[in-house]
């Protein structure tokens, strides 16, 4: 009876926090994780993908960062803020000169959002005939 009655006050105490008590928070959800460029030629110059996301939470959007793991790989990210419900692009450029096989490449977006992180790869394979 006492965890009952426990549970009960417990619920009541959270319905009545109203709900511009609670932290609001950006959410960060991109439409793909991942794209494969394919099979890219080495000297046919540099490819780009453009990642699409939207901010789901219900705070402002501010990406503070976003980096590759090499200097190949180029991201390009929105500096103002993305409104909640709203869309933004995250522009990915790959350089294959000089790079052999196939490759797999990671970019960490550094965000405000609740998850801190989040990470898009582009992947493909690099034909060196000319």
């Amino acid at each position: 009876m006492k965890k009952i009655l426990s549970l009960l006050l417990l619920a009541v105490v959270v319905l009545a926090v109203p709900a511009g008590a609670r932290k609001k928070q950006a959410e960060i959800k991109f439409a793909e994780s991942a794209y494969n460029f394919g099979t890219i030629p080495e000297h046919g110059g540099k490819v780009s993908h453009t990642f699409e996301f939207t901010n789901t939470g219900d705070a402002n959007l501010v990406i503070i960062d976003a980096s590759a793991d090499c200097g190949c790989t180029l991201p390009e990210f929105p500096t103002q803020p993305i409104a909640p419900g709203k869309k933004g692009k995250i522009k990915v450029t790959f350089d294959p000169l000089y790079r052999q096989g196939s490759f797999n490449k990671v970019v960490t977006i550094r965000t405000n959002a609740k998850q801190k992180k989040a990470r898009i790869k582009v992947s493909g394979t690099i034909n060196n005939n000319k």
